[in-house]
């Protein structure tokens, strides 16, 4: 990956991450909503956008359909904020489930770390 699309993903990744937390306006949308990652195609004609969403499956998948049905609003926003950019690329919304594996992970070992500490506390 160049140095240039790095900059752009992490570009769009911010200007993504407000409109949706400022604009976009979708009862659909549930739970803590994060973009995680953008990446967008060599010819910066199309992105990914990874979209982690704490809160129930329920919710994670509503705001995945919210997010990917105001894909056209988002880049029309994106167009206006972004004139840098000749091309404003045609956004996809995907899940990221990297954070709430993170928090069962974190979870998990709190509880391993807790049942190998009890037995030591007791005797």
């Amino acid at each position: 990956m160049t140095r240039r699309s790095e900059r752009v993903n992490e570009l769009l990744r911010e200007e993504i991450s407000a409109i949706v937390q400022r604009e976009l306006k979708d009862p659909r949308l549930g739970g803590l909503i994060s973009i995680t990652a953008v990446e967008a195609s060599p010819d910066f004609r199309h992105a990914r956008v990874f979209v982690s969403v704490l809160g129930s499956d329920e919710e994670r998948a509503s705001s995945l359909t919210a997010l990917n049905a105001g894909a056209r609003f988002i880049r029309h926003a994106l167009r206006e904020r972004l004139e840098s950019l000749r091309i404003v690329p045609e956004l996809s919304f995907k899940a990221d489930t990297s954070i709430a594996e993170g928090v069962r992970m974190s979870a998990l070992l709190d509880q391993v770390a807790h049942e190998h500490d009890a037995p030591e506390s007791s005797a």
